[in-house]
């Protein structure tokens, strides 16, 4: 992986748009498929119809070198109520639609595992599974807080977290060979960056909080934060 190219998102948008979407993303380092929740791309809601997202079709019409692309995980959806045979099935079919198609040299899929501390499950086999089918490089991003060591001794190599509220660098397996993705709200957030680390948002912008002026403005931000760190 390119360790220039740090700078993606997590990948919820406030905007109604798919091509104001998609040009958005592609103006990233690591452009990344957009989801819009405001056009029925929660991720607890397009898991009902695996592969059908607003903006697939018109990011397969690019062509990319590294481009990241995410999935609710395993783990979220049962604590949402799935069992684990139909998250495992679900999560593999997404996943699948997404790829087919998806022209590029080598993809970033991250299972997006917000409140990963309090699933009670397995995660680390429930990745395992649905990542051994794939040929991606395998990364997750989490939200809330927890037992940082517990990820850091998973198969994954992209953790990707929120570094505005939490510094996972105390943990005693901190790194083991893993690649960070900081969520980020100003420099001061990373604490320990290093080549082929990511730098993103601390979480999506698909809430009620952000409107479709918004990400221009915070891709900025992200831009001078990557300015200050590659010093």
């Amino acid at each position: 992986m390119n360790s220039s190219k740090i700078i993606t998102q997590i990948g919820s948008l406030p905007y109604t748009d798919v091509k104001e979407a998609v040009d958005y993303s592609l103006k990233h380092d690591i452009p990344f498929l957009p989801e819009l929740p405001k056009r029925g791309d929660a991720m607890l809601e397009y898991i009902k119809h695996p592969g059908k997202l607003s903006c697939l079709e018109e990011f397969k019409k690019h062509k990319f070198s590294l481009v990241k692309v995410q999935c609710v995980g395993p783990a979220t959806l049962i604590q949402a109520g799935y069992s684990k045979g139909e998250a495992i099935s679900r999560i593999y079919e997404h996943i699948s639609q997404i790829l087919e198609g998806l022209s590029a040299q080598e993809i970033i899929l991250f299972l997006d595992e917000p409140a990963l501390g309090y699933s009670g499950v397995n995660f680390k086999e429930l990745w395992e599974v649905i990542f051994s089918n794939f040929k991606v490089i395998p990364g997750v991003h989490i939200c809330g807080n927890m037992n940082w060591d517990e990820v850091f001794s998973s198969s994954v190599e992209i953790i990707s977290f929120d570094a505005s509220k939490y510094d996972i660098t105390k943990y005693s397996k901190y790194r083991s060979g893993k690649r960070i993705s900081w969520g980020v709200e100003r420099r001061e957030d990373i604490k320990d960056f290093k080549p082929g680390d990511l730098i993103t948002l601390p979480c999506g912008m698909g809430s009620s909080l952000y409107n479709p002026e918004d990400p221009p403005r915070y891709l900025e931000r992200l831009r001078k934060i990557a300015g200050e760190v590659s010093k």
